[in-house]
């Protein structure tokens, strides 16, 4: 079976992304295949995600998104409260509300891709 697992971790804090919420959607064929969604989770304590269901036959494609708002404007009230130093000040919301990854996938392969994150950039890459 061909599976994905994520991670985050926030380069700004050298701390996991806690509470993110990830939604997975697949698509089969080419690049003008429609997407369908396929499943959703949200990161744990140790920022990861790893109770995404398993990859149909025949998936070319899969998107993950992260819905990184929430968690940026979370982490920005926390220190708030905390009188800490505003760090994050990127204006009225998120710079990046969200971040979309899509990559492609073969047929028995387990696909580890974690996002390093911060409130303005973020890389991914396939692990293992």
């Amino acid at each position: 079976m061909t599976s994905v697992s994520t991670h985050i971790l926030d380069t700004s804090i050298g701390r996991p992304a806690e509470a993110v919420a990830v939604e997975l959607a697949i698509r089969s064929g080419g690049a003008d295949a429609p997407w369908a969604p396929h499943g959703a989770s949200r990161t744990d304590a140790d920022g990861r995600c790893k109770d995404l269901p398993e990859l149909p036959e025949g998936t070319t494609h899969v998107r993950l998104r992260f819905e990184t708002e929430p968690y940026f404007t979370n982490q920005k009230q926390a220190e708030e409260q905390q009188d800490a130093p505003r760090v994050r000040d990127s204006g009225a919301g998120a710079f990046f509300p969200e971040v979309a990854i899509v990559f492609a996938v073969e047929p028995g392969e387990h696909y580890h891709v974690p996002l390093l994150l911060n409130p303005f950039g973020y890389s991914v890459y396939r692990g293992s």
